[in-house]
């Protein structure tokens, strides 16, 4: 291991172990139980632990907000996030490696067409409280309002609501289940997954945790991780501009 290697796992895994932050409620990203997670975050966390001779521990979770805690509060090292200003003040990300949409679902019957039409006065919106279509809708809706539960279906389906927000693949699974709800096929949002770590971290600490998010995409890795989770590899972003 080269001096600014061994520099760079001792910035990220002050504890000599690299603690990984999974979120096991959104399953395009991870997957399994807390003893024996997988998917492309796990992946890519022990690529990462692996180029710095670490080993790694996974800290589990089932939902964004308290993988985004256990980030802000030091019990993780890195995480794997969507990019959204109200976490960027505490999370410093890479350039995603992984784009997934936010859609909405309603009663078959609704008059909705397009995502667009859904920002009116009087209309609920079903969220996952703090995921990231939620800090969106929160930060964009000018009419609609946001109401929050452990999960967004749920809570449209508790509380009668007019609207239910959610990532498209389980949302797809969940309508296909359900045959009185129907999908709204345009997204109203793209959500951009990210490596993320503390922004005490050194300049380049994270500069290396972005090239190699830049390297995973463009060798296969995560297309190759995400197939193995039986998730499209048309999900991997773009190269960085």
């Amino acid at each position: 291991m080269t001096t600014a290697t061994a520099d760079i796992a001792r910035d990220l895994a002050p504890t000599g172990a690299l603690r990984a932050s999974i979120n096991l409620g959104n399953p395009v990203l991870a997957h399994g139980t807390p003893d024996a997670p997988g998917g492309v975050t796990v992946d890519i966390a022990r690529e990462i632990a692996g180029r710095l001779g670490l080993p790694v521990e996974f800290v589990c979770f089932d939902a964004a907000r308290s993988s985004y805690e256990a980030m802000t509060t030091g019990r993780a090292d890195v995480c794997f996030l969507a990019v959204e200003p109200a976490r960027e003040a505490e999370v410093a990300f890479t350039s995603p490696y992984v784009l997934i949409e936010g859609v909405f679902a309603v009663p078959t019957g609704s008059g909705f067409a397009t995502s667009a039409d859904v920002d009116r006065e009087g209309v609920r919106i079903g969220v996952k409280r703090g995921s990231a279509y939620d800090l969106y809708l929160t930060r964009t809706l000018r009419h609609a309002t946001v109401v929050r539960g452990e999960e967004g279906v749920d809570t449209f389906r508790a509380e009668g609501l007019e609207v239910a927000a959610g990532i498209r693949q389980p949302m797809t699974a969940y309508v296909a289940a359900h045959p009185d709800i129907r999908l709204i096929e345009d997204r109203f949002m793209e959500i951009r997954q990210a490596v993320g770590t503390t922004p005490a971290r050194r300049p380049g600490t994270v500069r290396f945790l972005t090239d190699l998010v830049e390297e995973l995409k463009a060798d296969g890795f995560v297309a190759d991780a995400l197939r193995r989770a039986n998730q499209s590899p048309t999900l991997v972003a773009p190269p960085r501009g």
